[in-house]
């Protein structure tokens, strides 16, 4: 009875605090303008299945996609335990569908043992790839301190998790075979690997010692895997949840199409329309609505779908790998530009909600986070969003910060002012006028 209610206590301890955690992320995200994402829904649920559920763009890398597939299903699969779990912890019981299930129990959970132990596999592979072998991607300046300590912490998690589950199925195994198990029945349980390393491990221990050894698995499962879902939110592996809403709306229109200013757009429209009064008075505007800046300085400048993709950000660098401007030594990183981004996030919703939202606390995304240098090192190829596996998009906010140092401050490198004023002067990027442009084609 007392387990039952210091269980209860940490279930719904453990759920509640997530909750907070989840809608405090959502209050940050919706910091940002608004989108219509809403469109094509069925192409939407389509991408979402084959990249955030299937993996899809995980393999392009295959060593790599293998590795993550195993701890990947293994999390899937370990749920249908963490149900059992659950009920038990409410009831007081043990191994609730053992009964009912039969030869189906033992075969699933056969497999999640068989999935625990390539987990634990792919879990000392990822510890190697990130400490011992010399990645460049994870070896980058941002990938220093907190981000490399954090891309530790969640796989130190993974390895007590399944030590937990061994422990647990081993230790019940051996309990079973001597008819002590809380279990009904005699016999082994006939799991694939505890049925094996369970009599092996544990066969010579005492039974009180069993006893013990297994509801240290039991509880260490159980507390670890609270303990994993709450430290979600505040790391780089949220991505787990995040990644199906982020390639749900994703943005469907093909990689080279920028997105237009509305306003500019309008203004556009105006100058080509014969009917239009170029003197007539501007449309009386509310004045309770801040008009919107010319592209982006800070976080609350930019979409809510652009702080979706900073939460997302798996950290794992493929896009910077992939970036023609790093890879020929420039300061642009497109990883850093995502978690600048979360970062800034971060700090400006925890000051707004401590000081109201016209609180100013003198910093910005761009020059505080993110340089100018870095900006207009990127070439708008698209690499980037096309190396991400979760369709993360780092071009769509580089353009809006662009946009507001042009449109805005003014600010433009020295090698772009000539280019500019052609466009301006001549309808292309050249120095020729339009009546010149095509007189090599009457050349003989």
């Amino acid at each position: 009875m007392i387990s039952s209610i210091i269980f209860s206590i940490l279930l719904i301890g453990g759920f509640a605090w997530f909750g907070i955690n989840i809608k405090r992320i959502a209050a940050n995200i919706n910091i940002g303008r608004d989108l219509d994402r809403s469109d094509n829904k069925m192409e939407r649920l389509r991408l979402m299945t084959l990249v955030a559920l299937g993996q899809k763009k995980m393999f392009k890398k295959p060593v790599p996609a293998l590795l993550h597939t195993f701890i990947y299903v293994a999390f899937l699969m370990t749920q249908i335990e963490l149900i059992e779990i659950i009920i038990d912890g409410f009831t007081g019981g043990h191994r609730f569908f053992y009964p009912m299930a039969g030869d189906f129990y033992t075969i699933a959970i056969s497999i999640i043992e068989i999935l625990s132990v390539l987990a634990l596999v792919a879990t000392f592979a990822f510890l190697a790839r990130r400490n011992l072998l010399k990645i460049p991607r994870f070896r980058m300046d941002e990938m220093t301190g907190w981000p490399k300590l954090d891309g530790n912490i969640i796989l130190y998690m993974e390895f007590l998790l399944v030590i937990f589950i061994f422990t647990m199925n081993g230790t019940d195994e051996a309990l079973h075979l001597r008819g002590e198990s809380h279990a009904a029945g005699e016999g082994g349980f006939g799991f694939a690997m505890s049925s094996w390393y369970g009599p092996a491990i544990f066969g010579g221990m005492e039974t009180g010692t069993l006893h013990i050894l297994e509801r240290v698995g039991w509880w260490g499962h159980i507390i670890m895997v609270l303990t994993f879902m709450n430290y979600l939110p505040y790391s780089k592996h949220f991505h787990i949840f995040l990644a199906f809403p982020n390639v749900f709306y994703a943005n469907l229109k093909p990689k080279g199409r920028l997105t237009n200013m509305e306003s500019v757009t309008n203004e556009v429209k105006l100058m080509f329309d014969p009917n239009a009064d170029p003197y007539a008075a501007a449309p009386p505007t509310d004045p309770n609505v801040v008009p919107q800046a010319f592209g982006a300085k800070d976080v609350n400048d930019l979409t809510w779908m652009n702080l979706l993709n900073a939460y997302t950000c798996t950290e794992c660098g493929r896009c910077t790998e992939q970036c023609p401007a790093n890879q020929t030594g420039k300061l642009l990183s497109p990883r850093k530009i995502m978690m600048d981004t979360r970062d800034r996030l971060e700090e400006y919703a925890t000051n707004k909600r401590k000081n109201g939202k016209d609180a100013d606390d003198g910093k910005a995304l761009l020059g505080d986070y993110i340089t100018e240098e870095e900006l207009w090192a990127c070439t708008s190829c698209n690499a980037c969003v096309e190396a991400c596996p979760v369709n993360i998009d780092p071009l769509a906010i580089i353009v809006d910060l662009r946009r507001y140092l042009v449109m805005e401050q003014s600010k433009v490198p020295t090698e772009l002012t000539g280019m500019f004023s052609n466009i301006e002067n001549n309808g292309a990027p050249w120095q020729f006028a339009q009546a010149d442009r095509l007189k090599w084609a009457e050349e003989d």
